[in-house]
């Protein structure tokens, strides 16, 4: 077998005319996107043994995918390669065998162009060290190096009493049971755009940039300050927790053979490109900074676990045109990143369940629901089993658990906890993994008592999973909510004040500026509009907390507020409050949360219009 394996921008071909040879049953155009283009030419001696010499093939390329970093495979045949080709039959067979091969895998997306035709295809090949490739297989070496154990994957239900249980029974309508419908195929759910990418441009949050790439976005104040207190949010849990933030580059060299290693290592779609004689590539984590950080400083097992974070911003996922859609997947995106350091397994365990914990205490802060899914290895779970059972039961609730037959990533085990949208699919927030590999892979290292080199576990951890993920998931609850609103620490606004008449203005402005140096982010409406429109519109806006002023909250100095969390549709809660008392109010319902000034006109006669 003769492959020539080509890391492809794009591939597309078109069958123009059959020869005598030619598979009757075709797809006679097709294309991919970010794929590795598989040119394959089956010679005469693969014949002796037709299915390992497929099977070894399938093999390379999937394990060339892997490094690549793409899960998109073109297999091609192309006679060119070689001048004693195999019977047509046999060519077929083999091709056939690789293609299912490769389906095999889960992840991957694979097609096959057809046999025995005129093909017209154009392919745009990447040009880094690893795009070009080409390998010779023989049949003698195929029997010598069996084909890579294909990987399986088992699923059941932990519940907090260590009990195992059928993923059909918990195949309903919770939010554990549609991440198991989803994770097992049990069946996902459909539908069209998801809820909140209308809500984040209606709201004037985020929209998209149509003079940048697909899936990078643009941030107004409204969404811009929500992105920002997420972010203080997850730094004060980090602080709190012992983490150290630091900063690294966006960008990094594919020659470093670490790199390089890592990035093949990432499934995930990358953007890679050339500077000056350089090929490098646009980070996707947070990892190879801080990777760097931890080989060139000296650790001591003393000082073990360290805590490294950094607030990536941003990190770059060249997912495929089709599949960006609003917030939930982007090329560009922001993620709370934190690397820990263990000093062995056992302290591992431990900062795992810690962190662990630390993702279940933000979706409660976030207001979120979160269903979680465990995965790890057989020898893994064969080893650690009680532990497993102890960080369900802390969690107080069923886990669905993947056991993976073998390791095909860098982590051991990890853990994902995923919130629902609005059409029933779930939304990855907070992870943490085991990483067993990238301590070897990067040199970092430390000395134990007899001077023995030690490459210790790392954790990688966000607490919240990205910041674009979490608006997400907190737009799409709203389909959830007879009124909806964001968490009182999140709200752009958290308190409008309407006056009825141009009179009441002064005292509007007056309370305005002291709730806002009260530190209660607070607008008031000055336009010559009805109080009614006004009342809408900071509907609309899900302001928290809404007065209107007019002669006697003048004269009383008491406020009529709406409170939102307590009304109900068509059904306004009111609650008389002194200014005073509204400060009280919105304080102790963000108490321990962050606050950040507000971002727009505290008059929204001074307010643009962004959409």
């Amino acid at each position: 077998m003769r492959l020539l394996l080509i890391h492809s921008d794009h591939i597309q071909y078109q069958a123009q005319k059959k020869t005598p040879v030619a598979e009757e049953d075709i797809i006679p155009e097709d294309a991919l996107d970010e794929a590795l283009t598989a040119f394959c030419a089956v010679e005469t001696a693969d014949e002796d043994n037709l299915e390992a010499v497929a099977a070894q093939t399938a093999a390379e390329i999937l394990e060339t995918a892997g490094k690549l970093g793409t899960t998109n495979i073109m297999i091609y045949p192309y006679a060119h390669l070689s001048n004693d080709l195999s019977s047509p039959k046999a060519a077929v067979q083999a091709l056939t065998r690789i293609e299912e091969i490769c389906r095999e895998q889960e992840g991957f997306t694979v097609k096959r162009a057809p046999f025995g035709w005129y093909k017209s295809f154009t392919v745009s090949c990447k040009g880094h060290p690893l795009s070009e490739l080409s390998r010779t297989i023989t049949p003698e070496e195929a029997a010598e190096k069996p084909a890579k154990k294909q990987v399986t994957h088992t699923f059941f239900v932990m519940t907090p009493d260590g009990e195992t249980k059928d993923t059909a029974e918990y195949a309903d309508d919770t939010p554990l049971g549609k991440l198991v419908k989803k994770e097992t195929g049990l069946g996902v759910e459909q539908g069209g755009e998801p809820l909140h990418c209308d809500l984040m441009r209606s709201k004037e949050l985020v929209d998209y940039e149509p003079l940048s790439d697909v899936g990078h976005h643009r941030w107004m104040p409204r969404g811009k300050i929500v992105r920002d207190l997420l972010s203080d949010y997850v730094l004060g849990l980090v602080l709190d927790y012992g983490g150290m933030p630091v900063e690294t580059p966006v960008m990094y060299d594919l020659g470093d053979a670490a790199i390089n290693e890592h990035a093949g290592k990432f499934g995930e779609r990358q953007y890679r490109f050339k500077s000056g004689n350089r090929n490098m590539m646009l980070r996707f984590a947070a990892c190879f900074g801080m990777f760097s950080i931890m080989r060139d400083m000296h650790i001591s097992p003393n000082t073990l676990p360290m805590k490294m974070y950094e607030l990536s911003t941003y990190s770059f996922r060249h997912e495929q045109k089709g599949e960006c859609i609003g917030l939930k997947r982007l090329r560009a995106f922001t993620m709370p990143d934190m690397h820990t350091l263990c000093r062995d397994m056992d302290q591992t365990l431990t900062c795992f369940e810690e962190q662990l914990m630390m993702g279940w205490q933000t979706g409660r802060d976030l207001e979120t629901e979160f269903a979680a899914v465990f995965r790890c290895t057989e020898d893994f779970y064969a080893e650690h089993e009680d532990w497993v059972k102890g960080i369900v039961k802390k969690s107080g609730v069923p886990m669905l658990i993947e056991i993976l037959s073998d390791r095909v990533h860098y982590w051991v085990a990890k853990v994902d906890l995923a919130a629902i949208d609005g059409q029933g699919r779930p939304i990855e927030n907070p992870t943490v993994q085991i990483d067993v590999e990238s301590a070897l892979r990067f040199d970092i290292k430390y000395y134990d008592g007899e001077g023995g080199e030690v490459f210790p576990p790392i954790l990688h951890c966000s607490p919240t999973g990205s910041v674009e993920r979490v608006i997400c998931a907190l737009l799409e609850k709203t389909a959830t909510m007879d009124v909806p609103m964001l968490p009182v620490w999140l709200a752009p606004t958290q308190v409008r004040l309407l006056p009825v008449a141009e009179r009441h203005q002064e005292y509007a402005e007056h309370v305005c500026a002291t709730l806002n140096a009260a530190g209660v982010r607070c607008d008031w409406d000055d336009r010559e509009e009805s109080v009614g429109k006004k009342v809408r519109e900071a509907g609309m806006d899900w302001v928290p907390y809404v007065a209107v002023i007019g002669d006697a909250e003048v004269e009383s100095g008491e406020l009529t507020v709406t409170v939102r969390a307590l009304s109900e549709p068509k059904k306004p809660f009111k609650k008389n409050l002194t200014t005073v008392n509204l400060i009280e109010t919105v304080r102790e319902e963000i108490a321990g949360m962050p606050y950040r000034k507000i971002y727009t006109p505290t008059r929204l006669s001074m307010k643009p219009r962004y959409i």
